[in-house]
């Protein structure tokens, strides 16, 4: 079920700083995507196309730099992690020892992690990938990565659970055991199939790096679905014995639209 490659290709491209400039963050922006806040966390249902570290683009840039700014605190911890174009709950500490017992509980693997993905595909049942990851050295990009045999793949285990098919896609929910690079994508690609919006596992890795050079094209609009990777960080559920905590957010409005327009249910888990 590996995907196949072509015999040749040209020398890897260095990853790239940025996926063109991020939009800023407003302050009623960052406001909005708020979840749940307490005197330790502050949580955010984070939309896609947004990244989460400080960058050179400014404060106003990310969702930690913009945090900081909106709160006036100078130190926040972040405790989860998204990459920019997958949206859902993002953690925020506000202190040192709320950053310790959740960033502990990572560390341990005391905590469930649940994705919602819309694949390009259609999973009949649940299956468990467990396939270990690595560098896929045949890429044109240096960030990509596959199902591996050499010597340094990592371990990766990810359940894959439809929950509505319909018109070639499919609704899943995924959870990962296991927390590699690009896990889930990697793993959805290796069962044959595409998260819906996916630029570098998608139908041609080479819109990676056309976005990155030049933004969303024709050819985007022409072979992708969605604008972005369909995947949502929509749970974790932390059960260290010193911390036990449930932080959940809805499925955004843009992969609701695409739900709707494949006949697949939109649930909030």
């Amino acid at each position: 079920m590996n995907a196949s490659h072509p015999a040749t290709l040209p020398p890897p491209v260095p990853p790239p700083s940025t996926n063109a400039s991020p939009e800023k963050i407003s302050p009623d922006e960052i406001a909005s995507w708020v979840v749940e806040e307490d005197d330790d966390f502050l949580v955010f249902n984070k939309p896609g196309n947004v990244v989460c570290h400080p960058s050179k683009d400014g404060p106003w840039s990310s969702v930690v730099g913009a945090a900081r700014e909106w709160k006036q605190m100078e130190t926040l911890h972040l405790v989860s992690r998204l990459d920019r174009e997958t949206s859902g709950v993002l953690i925020i500490a506000k202190n040192r020892d709320a950053a310790r017992r959740s960033q502990t509980a990572i560390q341990n693997r005391l905590v469930t992690k649940t994705y919602l993905a819309i694949l390009l595909g259609e999973l009949k049942a649940p299956v468990l990938v467990d396939e270990p990851i690595g560098r896929d050295a045949t890429s044109v990009t240096a960030v990509k990565h596959c199902v591996s045999r050499a010597a340094d793949a990592r371990t990766a285990v990810t359940f894959f659970e439809p929950l509505a098919v319909s018109a070639g896609h499919t609704l899943a929910r995924v959870t990962p055991h296991t927390g590699r690079t690009h896990q889930i994508r990697v793993h959805a690609q290796w069962l044959g199939m595409t998260i819906a919006g996916d630029k570098l596992y998608g139908p041609d890795e080479r819109l990676y790096l056309e976005f990155v050079e030049r933004g969303w094209t024709s050819r985007h609009e022409f072979l992708l679905p969605m604008p972005r990777q369909a995947l949502h960080a929509a749970k974790l559920e932390f059960k260290a014995p010193d911390f036990q905590r449930v932080f959940s957010a809805p499925m955004p409005a843009d992969m609701r639209e695409f739900c709707a327009s494949t006949g697949l249910p939109a649930p909030e888990i």
